[in-house]
């Protein structure tokens, strides 16, 4: 019987081991310095320690294998807790979070200045950045895998500048051919 067990444990083990892959998260200005010397895509992961959603992209979005080797592969991927005390310098600014409590380090804490200059109000937000480090757009709430190859591919490719309205992006989706699986 023990055996049994021990060998479910090992197989279960490794069939995650398989199937989840890990995105190379790096930190915020180490991705903008990269990005000088080997242009890619920035996306960068707003979360909280708090925030259920997050766990959930964390776990079913960004550990998926497709989501996981695109992201290694065609961006720079920064994993941002919104209500941290990381120093962060940015577009010749420092950033800081002047209310971090340290005793509320598990829980809600004050919302760091960078957060706000980056116009998010929600978690999680995936804020993206072309390839020359400019803005493009904050996208707020969990995708699945299927949901975000859209935004990757779409900010990659450089396929947003061809979009002007709505219209435009229905269009882009539905033409859109997937290839992650979820």
């Amino acid at each position: 019987m023990e055996l049994n067990r021990f060998l479910l444990f090992v197989t279960l083990f490794f069939f995650q081991f398989t199937y989840s892959q890990q995105v190379n998260w790096i930190g915020f200005e180490e991705a903008f310095e990269l990005q000088k010397k080997v242009p890619k895509p920035i996306i960068v992961d707003v979360y909280t320690v708090w925030c259920g959603p997050c766990k959930l992209l964390d776990r079913y979005t960004f550990s998926n294998k497709d989501v996981a080797e695109y992201l290694n592969k065609y961006y720079y991927a920064v994993k941002f807790n919104a209500e941290g005390n990381e120093k962060i310098k940015f577009m010749d600014r420092e950033f800081i979070n002047p209310g971090y409590d340290s005793k509320r380090s598990r829980s809600r804490n004050s919302t760091h200045y960078l957060t706000r200059y980056l116009g998010v109000s929600g978690y999680p937000t995936m804020v993206f950045f072309d390839s020359d480090g400019n803005y493009i757009t904050p996208i707020t709430g969990v995708l699945n895998p299927m949901q975000i190859e859209i935004y990757l591919k779409l900010i990659e490719k450089k396929d947003f500048k061809k979009i002007n309205s709505s219209e435009d992006f229905s269009d882009y989706i539905e033409n859109f051919e997937f290839n992650f699986k979820s």
